[in-house]
């Protein structure tokens, strides 16, 4: 499937920041976490990360596509899941259809190039989340998802997957415990310390890797 551009509005332009406004001091601070996380993975290869938060609304959707956007920048080849299936965000960012994705992947074994989405970075690829289940924990947990997860890190540089807050959702804590890293997001004006030490320790039960966080102003 390919992105059908067309005029962006304002909103777009605030949240994708790093494709509107690719000199911005924040692009630079996404710069910034991209090299992190370079300089983390073991012989460049990032493989799988999950980009999760303590709680809802903390920012860890726009985090996600920022990420993948600023990873593509620098030519890396990059898959953005929205693995946010009963929540989904990601195609209202790039204004694209959510009537099949990761779900029907899942479900149906529909091919990923009949349902991923090319967009107007060469190396950014989009995957929604399709449509809705019941069950996205047990889909998430399952032995397919598994094996779509080794299939996309093997065609990809990065996989970023944007996660449902780990507080609310055991489906998170699932998907964390099969992908290589997990990023925590955090808005400075919303997040309490004890939501972050609650959010770390069920990841750490979870069996996840936290390669770290990101505190989220907006």
């Amino acid at each position: 499937m390919i992105w059908n551009k067309r005029r962006q509005t304002a909103a777009d332009k605030r949240a994708l920041v790093t494709l509107f406004n690719p000199e911005s001091a924040i692009s630079d601070q996404f710069r910034t976490v991209r090299a992190n996380l370079q300089f983390l993975a073991e012989e460049n290869k990032q493989g799988a990360i999950v980009i999760t938060s303590p709680g809802s609304g903390e920012g860890k959707s726009t985090t996600a596509a920022n990420l993948a956007i600023s990873m593509a920048q620098q030519k890396d080849r990059v898959l953005l899941i929205d693995a946010n299936i009963k929540e989904p965000s990601i195609h209202s960012m790039f204004e694209l259809s959510n009537e099949a994705g990761l779900t029907n992947i899942l479900m149906y074994d529909v091919k990923l190039e009949e349902v991923a989405c090319q967009t107007e970075l060469e190396n950014l690829e989009i995957l929604p989340s399709g449509s809705t289940t019941f069950s996205p924990a047990e889909l998430l947990g399952s032995q397919e998802m598994k094996s779509f997860l080794n299939e996309v890190k093997s065609l990809y540089d990065v996989v970023v997957i944007d996660a449902p807050s780990v507080l609310d959702f055991s489906e998170t804590r699932v998907l964390a415990h099969q992908c290589d890293g997990v990023l925590l997001v955090m808005n400075r004006y919303k997040t309490e310390v004890k939501h972050v030490q609650e959010a770390k320790r069920v990841l750490e039960l979870a069996d996840a890797h936290l390669i770290g966080g990101i505190m989220n102003e907006a």
